[in-house]
């Protein structure tokens, strides 16, 4: 008996891409369409992208307005069978993030908006909402393949105790830690603050694309300097200037964590991918 084809299955960004392979296996043919070096907010669909979508039989997204590029990509596919899981449906939506730092003359240094006013789309970055997405590419696979549901539902239960246990195993390495406040680089981190009780001080950026002014750098130093902030996150799909200058001004250290997987060295899928951010923040605010 021949075994059926791989699915087709497109997903938007590496993170999905690594959730699609763990849930179907063999059973999977995954392209991601960005790669973790490039930004999710700035990219601009290519003619082998189309092609791709033309030819899937699942796309996976988060929603959201992250990918603000793929409802026009997915139209000029023209796949009426296409079947497209959105994995960020039913997760309680932050927004800029829980603690908000202000200059001194009372401006807000934390963003408050989303892609979509009121939901940050950087829901991933929670493993509990991970086991949300995971939940939802399972259902969708099984959907567009039926013969193989059993398999994706057995490989989903088997992923979600790792996830549980990735949890426990951060959860537990952050009890080393004291001074928990950071200031990030962009607006990608307070799932993941929250999971793991951190203190978000400040963003550098609240919209990709555009330079902090003048006011905003001076009240993230008089913040970084009035609070002792040891550490400002940069990431590798953004440039590191302004966090360097900031960490120059201030003897703050800059430590390089990544919200997609496979941008720096044992970050290849969303496991190794946590627990180096985790490992390599937790020893800079030791």
């Amino acid at each position: 008996m021949a075994h059926a084809a791989p699915l087709p299955v497109v997903a938007t960004l590496p993170v999905l891409a690594d959730f699609v392979r763990v849930i179907g296996g063999e059973h999977v043919r995954v392209t991601s369409l960005i790669t973790g070096l490039e930004s999710e907010h700035t990219y601009t669909p290519k003619p082998s992208d189309i092609q791709a979508v033309h030819e899937a039989a699942v796309l996976v997204k988060v929603g959201l307005g992250l990918e603000a590029w793929v409802n026009g990509l997915i139209k000029n596919a023209d796949n009426p069978r296409l079947l497209v899981v959105e994995t960020s449906q039913g997760i309680p939506l932050m927004r800029g993030g829980e603690s908000h730092a202000h200059d001194e003359d009372g401006g807000d240094l934390h963003n408050d908006e989303g892609p979509r006013a009121g939901g940050n789309p950087h829901v991933w970055l929670d493993p509990e909402n991970a086991q949300v997405m995971i939940r939802h590419i399972s259902e969708g696979l099984g959907r567009a393949d039926p013969e193989r549901r059993k398999i994706y539902r057995a490989n989903q239960a088997a992923y979600l105790k790792q996830l549980d246990e990735l949890q426990r195993t951060i959860v537990h390495q952050f009890k080393t830690v004291s001074n928990r406040k950071i200031i990030t680089h962009h607006p990608a981190w307070p799932y993941f603050a929250r999971r793991f009780d951190l203190q978000i001080r400040g963003d550098i950026f609240t919209q990709i694309g555009s330079e902090p002014s003048a006011k905003r750098m001076a009240g993230l130093i008089r913040t970084i300097k009035r609070e002792r902030i040891r550490v400002i996150v940069s990431e590798p799909q953004l440039s590191p200037k302004i966090p360097q200058a900031l960490a120059q001004e201030t003897g703050a250290t800059v430590v390089v964590l990544t919200p997609l997987p496979g941008a720096l060295p044992g970050t290849d899928d969303y496991l190794s991918m946590m627990r180096y951010n985790a490992a390599t923040l937790i020893e800079a605010l030791r």
